[in-house]
């Protein structure tokens, strides 16, 4: 549970292009097209990968486009993501955030496709856990930041 404002939490996530300021594994985000983050909106970001038993370290670029989105309550995104010697198909990302005595909960959910990621199923598994582990430890230390640590 995050103790901040459901705004709070909401903004910080849907404001992708300041997303490297509170995530340090997000190293850049260019938006693509223009006015509020909605349904049909374009972002390209980047993160590192780190080398597996199967693929090299690289960095990935990533190209997002937002299928659903609705205030204060979802955002799914896919895309896929492209390295040096990494390539994920296709990513889908869920987000649902709840408001719930005390704050928000956040859950995440998130699958990739391609071959490689196929061809070692645990590796990629435990990559994604790490990263989305990471991501939301960042969020929530963020907004819980930014807000005091206050629900309203």
């Amino acid at each position: 549970m995050i103790k901040a404002p459901l705004r709070t939490v909401w903004k910080l996530q849907t404001d992708v292009e300041d997303w490297p300021s509170w995530q340090p594994p997000v190293t850049s985000v260019e938006r693509l097209d223009t006015g509020p983050l909605r349904k049909g909106s374009r972002f390209r970001w980047t993160t590192p990968a780190p080398a597996t038993p199967t693929t090299p370290a690289t960095t990935l670029e990533i190209t997002s486009t937002v299928r659903q989105m609705r205030a204060h309550d979802c955002i799914l995104w896919n895309g896929p993501a492209i390295g040096a010697g990494l390539r994920i198909d296709e990513g889908v990302h869920l987000w649902t955030f709840r408001k719930v005595q005390g704050g928000v909960r956040v859950h995440t959910e998130e699958t990739w496709t391609g071959d490689q990621v196929e061809a070692d199923v645990p590796t990629a598994t435990e990559a994604l856990g790490r990263g989305l582990d990471t991501w939301l430890r960042d969020l929530k230390a963020t907004a819980e930041a930014r807000s005091g640590g206050r629900p309203q």
